[in-house]
């Protein structure tokens, strides 16, 4: 004999000592599943003997339970729970995390649980106690089910136990985390039969409107919301069509509250004709009793909810909290059939309703409808797509996991709401609203991110402190901040005599983790920028919530503003702007808005304050210096035992003069907008995609595109792509660098081909700068080069630096994926948080 168990139920064993709970539970349960009492009896007090901790050991055995069944794990009680007050704790728990609670009631005859208590060794109860056990087992067991157990299993000898072959768990009727899709998911319909065949006609799905039938578009599947009755002009045909397609099994559909308040009608209920109900009463009045009777087993058969796609979509009529998700009791029901109400009435006599979506923060996507809206409202990774076709607005489906909206305008208002769908006053967009204000709590102390590169990045609490006070106090406005560039690792330190870094170390780390390609890239002599251009400040207020006359913004790796000036800014974002719309990019991309991962030039543009305080500074000092020294020394001349203190004094007055040189190949004079440059290098997001899919040869390509001409600040970036298998490929990339380098530049970075890409050990580096010899003078100091200098610098360490880039460049990407996927700004900023409080870790920023 099999027992059929619900996969997630709270299973209580009720039976006498000696009754054999414990014995069953460890046979087909596993160890963790199991909660003992006495095994929590011997936790608090050493022994399990201990008679006057009983109290205490079920107050822990109720808080493990709890905690099992809060995070959707089948737990097994394991005690003798045959009084009906112990078992109410236990079935009010699973009433509270919404499982459902079922008996296995060990009721054996008195003779054998009495016997195999005397046998045990370990310890056994007075046999009146066993007795006490045995009758009150009888007194109660017939009042199980009236208690709130779901399911009973009873067995009276031990022949029937030992006949049990096995115990399968059923997955809930609404856990379809195997059903992957796409989905095409439709909102309330309320009757509206011409325009759900129009709608269903622009997805692309085949509609005979006669015999009600739908080809549905090969591999996609229809999810219906639910409210399919009621104020519309024809119900009864939208019923034969979602019936027909849930029973090809080409859709799935949830009830709605309208749709289970006709079951009750159609059952005998007393039930007002009321809500639009009347009309759907009249319309089945023409219709067939065959029909009729199968409507009935069709609405009864519907489940409060469904959880699909290995559980990263929820799509329910009213909605549904993170807590009820895949779970089964009738307060899920409820709530996805009305969602939860305050107890107030609003100016139109209807229920104010709890906005459910403004705490919530589950991983899952929830699909719903019932309150009607002007427009699809995207809320915390919640959208609700019922936007009132029958009050004259439209019918709305979304496609899934695409995110795509289509919609078509109604026919006719078949009835006036009693709540206008636009309220004069109300925004209607509720994400900006709320993220107007971030709650430090989501930020602050020790973070685990969750990121799709690197599983979880931790973050430290002392840093975060430093993440806090930048972004509160000198980043720009935190809605902009969408996205953060990684630190960038160095090459492997070089085993050539006179170089610090050579590209061949780049080359063989990629080569030993088995990259054929990579791309090298000319490192421009400026400022890492990330800049948001939108098509127009409309654009700024409906995509980022930003009530501003701007069209985007230009920020540091930090997020600090770029510009001081806004003026000057919005002005240079114009151009951009212009440049783009002039060579059709908002056409070609389909967008409205770009993030762009750049290169600002020139340097001192970001970095005046430093270079006059610092560089300028130190290299006037140096060369006037090493300039005294050398004409002191060589007034000396004649002294033989000073000509090699002269000689190395001449030496460190050219690496000064060098030292001067390499700065200042990254300034110039700027007078105006002309004299700025940008070298965009990644088209990091537009509206609906990022392209971390796109190789890098892609992304050089595509930008090219839109780079020169007149007016244009827009320039290119030179680029190489080198075939690791091929020598003469490394050694020509090998010539360009020391090409660039001999010329003062910077030096390239090379990247992998693809934008992403793993090894054997995991995440390889993103990108690896390699930087010319005379430009590292400004990064070491003018006297790096000498031998005794070069070679303890030989010594340094990557390790923390690259563990630092990886942890940045996962959460870079999560945090730009999170906007584009339109999640709340919380879920941006914990990664953006994160990536400027690991800027805290103490890595050599030299490196």
């Amino acid at each position: 004999m099999n027992i059929q168990i619900p996969e997630l139920s709270l299973i209580v064993l009720i039976g006498a000592t000696g009754s054999g709970k414990s014995t069953f539970a460890k046979k087909w349960f596993g160890n963790a599943e199991i909660v003992s009492s006495d095994r929590c009896r011997e936790m608090v007090s050493n022994s399990e003997n201990t008679k006057d901790a009983s109290a205490d050991a079920f107050d822990l055995l109720y808080y493990i339970v709890g905690k099992r069944l809060k995070r959707g794990l089948l737990t097994v009680v394991d005690a003798t729970n045959v009084r009906s007050e112990d078992r109410k704790n236990l079935v009010a728990l699973a009433r509270e995390y919404h499982t459902l609670p079922v008996a296995i009631v060990m009721n054996l005859p008195d003779k054998v649980c009495l016997a195999r208590n005397e046998m045990r060794t370990d310890r056994s109860l007075a046999g009146h106690l066993v007795t006490n056990h045995i009758h009150a087992l009888k007194r109660g067991i017939g009042k199980l089910k009236t208690e709130g157990f779901r399911k009973i299993f009873e067995f009276h000898t031990e022949a029937e136990v030992a006949a049990i072959t096995g115990i399968e768990r059923e997955p809930l009727w609404n856990m379809k985390k195997a059903e992957h899709g796409p989905f095409d998911i439709i909102g309330d319909i309320h009757g509206c039969y011409e325009e759900l065949c129009t709608l269903l006609t622009k997805l692309g799905h085949r509609v005979d409107a006669a015999t009600h039938s739908v080809e549905v578009l090969t591999g996609r599947k229809l999810l219906f919301l639910g409210d399919l009755c009621d104020r519309g002009p024809a119900s009864p045909a939208v019923f034969k069509l979602v019936m027909n397609t849930v029973k090809e099994g080409t859709a799935l559909c949830v009830p709605g509250n309208h749709d289970m308040k006709l079951l009750k009608y159609l059952r005998g209920s007393n039930v007002k004709l009321s809500h639009g109900l009347k009309m759907t009463v009249d319309q089945l009045a023409a219709e067939e009793t065959s029909f009729i009777d199968a409507l009935k087993v069709f609405l009864d058969s519907l489940v409060s909810h469904y959880v699909l796609d290995d559980g990263k979509l929820v799509v329910a009529h009213a909605g549904l909290k993170e807590e009820m998700h895949g779970r089964g009791s009738g307060a899920v029901r409820e709530f996805c059939l009305y969602g939860e109400t305050t107890g107030e009435i609003d100016e139109f006599g209807l229920p104010v309703r709890y906005n459910w979506a403004s705490s919530y923060k589950g991983k899952a996507m929830v699909v719903y409808g019932h309150t009607p809206v002007y427009e699809p409202q995207w809320f915390n990774n919640t959208i609700d797509i019922d936007t009132g076709c029958v009050f004259g607005g439209k019918l709305t489906a979304l496609r899934y996991p695409e995110k795509e909206l289509v919609d078509v305008p109604a026919l006719a208002t078949y009835m006036a709401p009693t709540r206008p769908l636009r309220v004069p006053g109300t925004g209607n967009n509720l994400q900006h609203e709320q993220d107007d204000v971030l709650d430090i709590e989501d930020l602050m102390g020790k973070q685990v991110i969750e990121t799709r590169l690197l599983n979880l990045v931790t973050v430290r609490e002392e840093y975060t402190t430093a993440a806090l006070e930048t972004m509160s106090r000198f980043s720009i406005h935190p809605k902009w901040l969408i996205y953060l560039p990684p630190t960038m690792s160095p090459t492997e330190t070089s085993t050539l005599p006179d170089y610090l870094e050579y590209p061949t170390g780049a080359f063989s780390y990629y080569k030993k983790n088995d990259v054929t390609k990579v791309i090298c890239e000319e490192k421009h002599m400026g400022s890492r920028a990330v800049v948001i251009v939108c098509k127009d400040s409309t654009v700024v207020n409906r995509r980022f919530g930003l009530e501003e006359d701007s069209i985007g913004t230009c920020y540091t790796r930090t997020g600090r503003a770029f510009f001081t000036d806004k003026t000057l800014e919005q002005a240079f974002l114009g151009m951009v702007r212009d440049a783009l719309t002039e060579r059709n990019f908002w056409e070609e991309m389909d967008t409205d808005w770009v993030c762009l991962d750049s290169e600002l030039m020139p340097w001192n543009a970001k970095a005046q304050a430093l270079l006059q305080h610092q560089y300028a500074a130190t290299g006037a000092a140096a060369v006037h210096a090493m300039t005294d020294v050398v004409e002191t020394l060589r007034t000396a001349a004649n002294l033989p035992e000073l000509a090699p203190l002269l000689k190395g004094y001449e030496e460190r007055a050219e690496m000064c003069r060098q030292f001067v040189d390499a700065y200042r190949q990254y300034c110039w004079e700027v007078k105006s907008l002309s004299d700025y440059q940008l070298a965009p290098f990644h088209i990091l997001a537009t509206e609906g995609k990022t392209y971390f899919n796109k190789d890098h040869v892609w992304h050089m390509e595509t930008i090219a595109r839109y780079c020169g001409g007149e007016g244009n600040p827009l320039i290119p970036t030179k680029w190489k792509l080198v075939d690791l298998e091929d020598e003469r490929s490394i050694a020509d990339a090998v010539n360009w660098w020391e090409a660039l380098t001999a010329k003062d530049g910077e030096g390239m970075v090379v990247k992998s081909l693809s934008f992403i890409e793993r090894g054997s050990k995991g995440l390889l580096q993103p990108a690896i700068k390699i930087r010319g010899r005379e430009y590292l003078r400004i990064i070491y100091g003018p006297e790096y080069t000498l031998e005794a200098n070069l070679n303890r610098l030989k010594k340094r360490g990557l390790g923390a630096k690259r563990g630092l880039a990886l942890r940045e460049f996962a959460l870079g990407v999560q945090a730009i994926e999170h906007f584009v996927a339109k999640e709340p700004l919380r879920k941006v900023h914990q990664c953006v948080f994160g990536l400027l409080a690991l800027e805290s870790e103490p890595v050599d920023p030299r490196l």
